[in-house]
């Protein structure tokens, strides 16, 4: 992925075999639109945007948009370009047996996202500093601009209260989740769907978050977790954390963010559209 000629090689290998079917749903990010936008809706094409809106996204969705069906993943993203028609809102959906409850936690925090300012590592650290717990950090640093950041805002941060993870396995990363008293996930950007906070919910963990994005929509403020803009008051909100209950947590990502409602989210899509 993120290869324009393999992602054109499978985009375009995919269209080609497209026969009889009652409808096509695409998730490449550009050339699965463009191929899907030349039937013409014989068959119809689902399109899920995964990504933020942006300048050149916005112009490349408002022509193919007229020839495909787009599902947002989030009210958010879709509340952020009103100018191009939507099919519906599903949001992603988790296979909760891979994702194991843990109502029995240790004294520490999680944080799992890239090394870049909208993700709020630098903050979480501070956070988790304040609040007096040490952090484990699941931290992807792969990109160039990703190392830039690491090397400049969170390595000279880093002691003995700070863990740092990479390359971890499936198994690893729901290990620390379900252990965790709270994800603290400082985001301030505008996050289309945020994955890492309906998995540690699925582990029974609260997330301290922000109000960002699509974050009002997968956490539950004061039954999943906390939502708080101010750094006092995610300090405060890690605090309070321990009181919440790590089954209301589970039970919130059952009945939104499991495959089978995001299964049932897109069948009634798929029926609409033919």
């Amino acid at each position: 992925m993120g290869n324009i000629w393999y992602d054109g090689y499978h985009a375009l290998a995919s269209y080609l075999q497209v026969g009889e079917v009652d409808v096509v749903h695409d998730h490449a990010a550009i050339a699965g639109p463009v191929c899907g936008a030349l039937l013409h809706n014989k068959p119809p094409v689902v399109h899920t945007l995964h990504g933020p809106w942006t300048e050149a996204t916005r112009r490349f969705y408002s022509v193919t948009a007229r020839h495909l069906h787009l599902v947002a993943i989030s009210d958010a993203q879709r509340a952020d370009n009103t100018g191009v028609p939507y099919a519906g809102t599903v949001h992603n959906g988790i296979d909760l047996e891979t994702y194991p409850f843990c109502d029995t936690k240790d004294d520490f925090l999680i944080y799992i996202g890239r090394a870049n300012p909208d993700k709020g590592p630098k903050e979480a650290i501070s956070i988790a500093r304040r609040a007096g717990l040490p952090l484990q950090m699941i931290l992807k640093r792969s990109e160039p601009p990703e190392r830039a950041y690491f090397e400049r805002e969170i390595k000279p941060l880093l002691a003995s209260d700070i863990e740092l993870h990479e390359n971890v396995t499936h198994e690893q990363k729901v290990d620390l989740l379900g252990r965790a008293r709270a994800m603290v996930f400082p985001i301030r950007w505008p996050e289309p769907f945020g994955l890492v906070m309906v998995e540690a919910m699925a582990c029974g963990t609260p997330v301290v978050t922000t109000n960002w994005g699509a974050a009002p929509e997968v956490v539950d403020d004061g039954v999943t977790g906390f939502r708080r803009d101010g750094e006092d008051d995610l300090v405060e909100a890690v605090a309070r954390a321990q009181y919440l209950s790590p089954a209301a947590s589970r039970r919130w990502v059952e009945e939104r963010f499991s495959d089978a409602a995001m299964v049932r989210g897109y069948e009634e899509i798929y029926a609409r559209v033919v």
